[in-house]
């Protein structure tokens, strides 16, 4: 190859890769431009989320009627037993992070590596919140990278508090169960406040899967190890006394 032929194969490399770095800067800029503001829920609560029209249009695709069971209330209004409970359960290191748990994405990968399949997402409590208003629970990269730029605008505008509030205000509880006060009052018929310890636990063991187990449910023994390890973990804490601790164990009959 001549010197001619290799100016003109350099400038021909150079306008390609100027091309496809346009391109990615445009899609950046696109992917970008599309999320959706969160500025609002600083002030303002979802009149409904993307998850429970997602479950509205399963029921239909079945000719169901679509139940909702949903009722907001403060945070102050949800009994700190079950707030601690569903922080062990789901995101121990919430106020630790900025909205990404990097170890445990890091073993959820290794996990999902070595089964050759999706075993565990790793999401954080706000990554959650993020695809629970606003994304579909479709399995994508693309769906996991809108999850991550939303739950980064929510950690950047929003308090810690307020995630937290949104999420047990909106999280899915089963059977068109929305949020801490419904999933109370279904089922243990009391309020969010008013959930003993054992009742909280009982909540928050079943997440992330409560339509696969019961809050209910006294007979799963996998159920019933996560609902010791949530007590153990709020004792040894000193969330709980060891009075509190061992009438919690006994109500659910561990």
């Amino acid at each position: 190859m001549n010197m001619s032929e290799k100016k003109k194969s350099r400038r021909i490399f150079w306008r390609v890769a100027a091309a496809v770095l346009a391109f990615i800067l445009l899609l950046g800029l696109v992917f970008w431009l599309t999320l959706p503001d969160v500025t609002w829920l600083i002030k303002e609560n979802p009149k409904e989320t993307a998850m429970m029209g997602f479950r509205a249009q399963q029921a239909r695709l079945k000719n169901h009627r679509a139940r909702r069971l949903w009722k907001r209330v403060p945070l102050s209004r949800i009994s700190p037993y079950l707030i601690q409970a569903v922080l062990i359960a789901e995101d121990d290191k919430f106020f630790g992070h900025e909205g990404f748990d990097w170890a445990s994405m890091r073993k959820a990968l290794e996990a999902n590596i070595s089964k050759k399949r999706v075993m565990r997402g790793g999401s954080t409590i706000t990554q959650q919140l993020a695809k629970n208003l606003f994304l579909s629970s479709e399995q994508s990269i693309w769906r996991k990278l809108r999850e991550a730029a939303i739950a980064w605008k929510l950690e950047s505008e929003l308090s810690k508090k307020r995630i937290l509030e949104l999420y047990l205000n909106v999280i899915d509880w089963g059977a068109g169960i929305y949020g801490a006060e419904a999933a109370a009052r279904f089922y243990f018929n009391c309020p969010a406040s008013g959930l003993s310890l054992g009742q909280a636990i009982r909540l928050a063991s079943v997440l992330p899967n409560p339509h696969r187990f019961s809050a209910l449910g006294a007979d799963n023994a996998r159920m019933n190890r996560k609902r010791r390890i949530i007590a153990a973990r709020m004792l040894r804490r000193r969330w709980v006394s060891q009075e509190a601790y061992d009438q919690a164990l006994s109500e659910m009959g561990l």
